[in-house]
């Protein structure tokens, strides 16, 4: 694994998954199959804030993320939707945690809420831990449709989900 990017996006659609299908494409990953995992970094590898994912690989192929996602219907009363992920590396390279967050707040009740989650996650460990970073996506929720907001930590490159035909 080369590093963990991290990416993000908001858009919204006339229904729930073509909001997120749109809000994936925003950060780059829509043609991929995404398998979440739980929030663990592992040690010696670089977490980097990237916006929008590289290509990664052939399209249809696994992508191991782990993902923030909020999703409203502009018929709801909430104005916002945010997705926030923190995350922190144990000292010296080692292993560090994900957090995430997402709901339909503000950005920074998002990212006060994903930096608590964090904290409670690190007192669990006996690790050392480096001053965390946070990504929050917020956008506002569209009247017609839905309203997705995204962020997600993609581990690597992608992967074959199936073995090709052999002739």
């Amino acid at each position: 694994m080369s590093s963990i990017r991290v990416v993000w996006g908001a858009a919204s659609g006339p229904t729930e998954m073509s909001s997120y299908d749109a809000a994936l494409a925003d950060a780059g990953v829509e043609n991929y199959n995404l398998v979440s995992v739980s929030s663990v970094i592992p040690a010696d590898v670089d977490v980097e804030a990237v916006g929008t994912a590289p290509t990664l690989g052939p399209a249809g192929e696994r992508l191991t993320v782990v993902e923030s996602r909020a999703i409203a219907c502009g018929d709801d009363a909430s104005s916002r939707v945010s997705a926030s992920l923190a995350w922190a590396r144990s000292v010296g390279d080692g292993p560090g945690l994900f957090y995430e967050f997402a709901g339909e707040a503000d950005r920074e009740t998002a990212e006060n809420r994903v930096r608590e989650g964090l904290a409670a996650g690190q007192e669990l460990r006996e690790w050392e831990f480096d001053e965390p970073s946070v990504v929050c996506e917020s956008t506002p929720v569209e009247s017609d449709g839905y309203t997705t907001a995204v962020v997600l930590a993609v581990y690597g490159e992608s992967d074959p989900i199936v073995r090709p035909n052999a002739g």
